[in-house]
Parts: C-alpha cells; sequence; structure tokens
C-alpha cells in the first residue's frame, strides 16, 4: 500500500516561506539539501509524518504562475476559529471563516490562506472525515 510521505510546491524565496509556514503552521525545517541548482527544503511538524517540500530555484527572479491547476494544501486544526483569529492577529490575512452547511448541518469549518507566493491553503477545523 502507497504511503503519502511529502507534497512540492516552488517558492520564489526561501526565507520568506519558511516564516510563514512556521507563523502559520509550526512546521520547521525537518532537512535542507542544496545542489548547485536548486534547494529542497523539507518542512514538518510534530502533528503528522507528512511534509512539505519546498523547492527552491536558484537565479530565480520572477514570481510563479500558479496557473489554473492547482488547488489547494489542507491542514487540520482543533479550533478553526481560534486559528483564524491568530492569524489574524499575526497579519497572515486569512480568508472569511465558514461554516459548510450544503443540506443545512454543518459538515465542515474552514477558511483559506495565501502563503508568500500565492498558493492557497485551508485550514480545517478536525472533524468527521477531517481529522
Amino acid at each position: 500500500m502507497a504511503k503519502a510521505i511529502h507534497s512540492m510546491i516552488r517558492v520564489l524565496d526561501e526565507a520568506r516561506s519558511i516564516a510563514f509556514y512556521r507563523e502559520a503552521f509550526g512546521l520547521s525545517v525537518a532537512d535542507r539539501l542544496d545542489f548547485p541548482d536548486f534547494t529542497l527544503v523539507y518542512l514538518s511538524n510534530a502533528e503528522s509524518a507528512f511534509e512539505l517540500e519546498l523547492t527552491v530555484n536558484k537565479g530565480r527572479t520572477e514570481p510563479y504562475e500558479l496557473g489554473d491547476g492547482y488547488g489547494h494544501f489542507a491542514v487540520s486544526v482543533t479550533d478553526a476559529a481560534a486559528e483564524h483569529a491568530r492569524f489574524e492577529a499575526a497579519g497572515l490575512a486569512p480568508r472569511k471563516l465558514v461554516d459548510f452547511a450544503p443540506a443545512g448541518e454543518v459538515i465542515a469549518r474552514f477558511f483559506f490562506v495565501a502563503d508568500p507566493d500565492g498558493y492557497q491553503i485551508e485550514v480545517l477545523q478536525r472533524g468527521g472525515r477531517f481529522q
């Protein structure tokens, strides 16, 4: 059986991205592999063995075009409202907190936030299938 271990995104500024993911999600550098043309930075925390891989292509000065294929990366939290307030206080500009109730019953509580490169991250309150 396959086991998901990481997801990779390309970022323009390594330090800025590491600072965002540390502040927003408590992710820290688990490993950093430096090569002549690029650097791979693996971020994780104690909540999960899953890692976010940041690829930094050296010499790139233009922001990446995310195109229309990227959707979002998701994390779960104990209290979405508390995290939303924390994000606001930290100046991370979260979007509106949403109670998703398509049939009248709330099945998810979440908000989105964009990282420094424009990647969307969904922050879901733990519950139901969103553990």
